[in-house]
């Protein structure tokens, strides 16, 4: 059997969580008609690990945009980017999730896609590398675009409930009370997308008390209480939207000044691609009255510098940084597509 027809499909927890059925039907289909080794990585390192130890297996990623930037991100780590054909299988949750992979010409069907793992070509692609080995497989944007996915991501959470029963008087008469308590769990996706985020729960107790005259139930209610607050988990903090607006900085491509900081612009991008192995630079100066004219170039060599900014590589924000140079690697990377 050709190493072709040995598959190592990882299956991003993202995509596996929040389409099981599509999961399922690419996963059948790309059992039927090849040797499969399917990978159910729960985190980064995980998913990392399932790549770095795929052997003679063409590797196969199950999961949205930011597996496939993963996958690749991985590669090129390791130095292995030029050995390799990747394929992917797009299935992701939200509007944008999928839309490098759209843009890339990856079929978006489970069904089409498993057979284009299995029947497609591999396709050389330019990719575009940073200054601390980032990279941008489909489109580079400054600043990045508001309300892109910052990491939200849902989740569950825990409830904790404790309960006494008080009576006044001073007999030994007891009587049952109940409680209830109510928790959220928060967190981050970073990276690939693997996280929990924020969600509630309900929980419920019972305990009783005995009166006898003493003011004891005062200590264990306190203790009760204190103990719902310690468990409860606190909300975790979403990070603000991007600031848009007009920015200055110095646009330098192949070592030429495009732009330098004594003009104000609202964005830059840089598309991999371009003629002759360059990426395409379009930069669009901020203009106050009539529109200011967009300028463009393609080079292989792109340095941003200026005051703190950020950046969207693909689905990815980085920054703030002060200066960052992005190269071109013409085929650097390949992507198993329809024939």
């Amino acid at each position: 059997m050709s190493t072709s027809d040995q598959l190592l499909v990882v299956i991003d927890p993202v995509a596996r969580h929040g389409d099981g059925e599509a999961v399922r039907i690419a996963k059948d289909v790309l059992s039927a008609g090849a040797t499969t080794k399917v990978c159910l990585p729960d985190g980064p390192e995980e998913f990392d690990r399932a790549l770095a130890r795929r052997g003679s297996r063409r590797p196969v990623v199950i999961g949205d945009d930011r597996a496939l930037l993963r996958a690749v991100s991985v590669l090129y780590r390791r130095r292995e980017l030029a050995g390799c054909a990747l394929s992917l299988v797009p299935v992701g949750v939200g509007g944008g999730a999928l839309s490098l992979a759209r843009a890339l010409g990856v079929p978006i069907g489970a069904v089409a896609a498993a057979r284009a793992v299995l029947d497609g070509t591999e396709r050389r692609l330019d990719l575009l590398v940073d200054d601390s080995d980032g990279v941008v497989l489909g489109a580079l944007r400054i600043p990045p675009l508001a309300g892109g996915r910052w990491g939200a991501a849902a989740g569950t959470g825990v409830g904790v409930g404790s309960g006494g029963g008080l009576r006044a008087g001073g007999g030994a008469e007891k009587e049952n009370g109940n409680g209830a308590g109510s928790g959220s769990g928060g967190g981050s996706r970073l990276g690939l997308g693997f996280g929990f985020g924020s969600g509630s729960g309900s929980g419920s107790g019972s305990g009783s008390a005995s009166e006898d005259g003493g003011g004891h139930h005062h200590h264990w209610l306190r203790t009760c209480q204190s103990l719902v607050r310690t468990l409860a988990a606190r909300p975790a903090r979403v990070p603000a939207p991007a600031v848009t607006g007009p920015t200055r900085l110095r646009i330098e491509v192949d070592g030429v000044t495009l732009v330098d900081l004594d003009q104000p612009l609202e964005s830059v991008s840089v598309i991999p691609g371009g003629v002759g192995g360059g990426a395409r630079v379009e930069v669009r100066p901020a203009s106050v009255g009539a529109e200011a004219a967009l300028l463009e170039a393609v080079a292989r060599t792109i340095t941003v510098s200026g005051s703190d900014f950020r950046y969207r590589a693909d689905a990815v924000v980085g920054g703030p940084v002060r200066t960052r140079t992005w190269t071109v690697r013409e085929g650097a990377w390949g992507l198993t597509l329809p024939g």
